[in-house]
């Protein structure tokens, strides 16, 4: 019998199935995932996954020629914007600030990447589909709480904490999204109560 989850694909001792809290999700959220990233023990990418019923999680590095993504990004009643901080990034705020109940173009989903910040940025530049998609940041940026996982970019957030941020920030509901913080919690707590106190990261993550 494997040792790790089938669901959130960590080790069954820090399994964090129990601390997901199903939500409910008008924006559609796509996780592109570095195939490194599946079974690292701390990537936060599956806790959205479990917890977002609008959500799909493909892993791999050039998505130029993926199918499915492609068959998204292709319909007609919905638009993408990619979180990432392109040259010509603009705020996910102003997306959606300039429309009013007339308004006739389909709504926004969003597409994170989950990898490293060198690993995410090989993703964008491989990934030629997304290269006419939008790019967004945060407009408020939270202060990370990944105390397990370390970045060298100042501001950096996990997977999740960017994927909060930016559904609260285009909802205007960032309370509906609260559950997923909790469950985030969940997983630094036991993570840290399997690490040696003198091997505990300090700052953000790399995730």
């Amino acid at each position: 019998m494997s040792r790790y989850c089938a669901s959130c694909h960590k080790a069954k001792a820090i399994c964090v199935c129990d601390a997901v809290k199903p939500l409910t999700n008008t924006i559609p959220v796509i996780i592109l995932q570095h195939p490194d990233e599946v079974s690292h023990p701390k990537n936060s990418a599956c806790l959205l996954a479990l917890a977002l019923d609008n959500c799909q999680c493909w892993v791999g590095e050039d998505f130029s020629q993926h199918a499915a993504l492609n068959d998204a990004l292709a319909q007609s009643e919905r638009r993408y914007a990619v979180l990432y901080p392109g040259e010509h990034a603009c705020s996910l705020s102003s997306l959606t600030e300039s429309l009013d109940e007339d308004d006739k173009q389909p709504p926004w989903g969003i597409i994170l990447l989950d990898g490293t910040w060198k690993k995410a940025y090989k993703m964008y530049q491989l990934s030629t589909n997304l290269h006419d998609l939008p790019t967004a940041t945060i407009n408020t940026m939270p202060s990370s709480q990944y105390r397990i996982r370390k970045s060298r970019k100042p501001g950096a957030l996990s997977t999740l904490e960017a994927g909060f941020a930016a559904l609260s920030e285009l909802s205007g509901d960032s309370e509906h999204y609260q559950p997923l913080l909790a469950s985030f919690e969940a997983m630094i707590a036991r993570q840290l109560a399997f690490m040696p106190a003198s091997r505990t990261p300090s700052g953000g993550q790399d995730d």
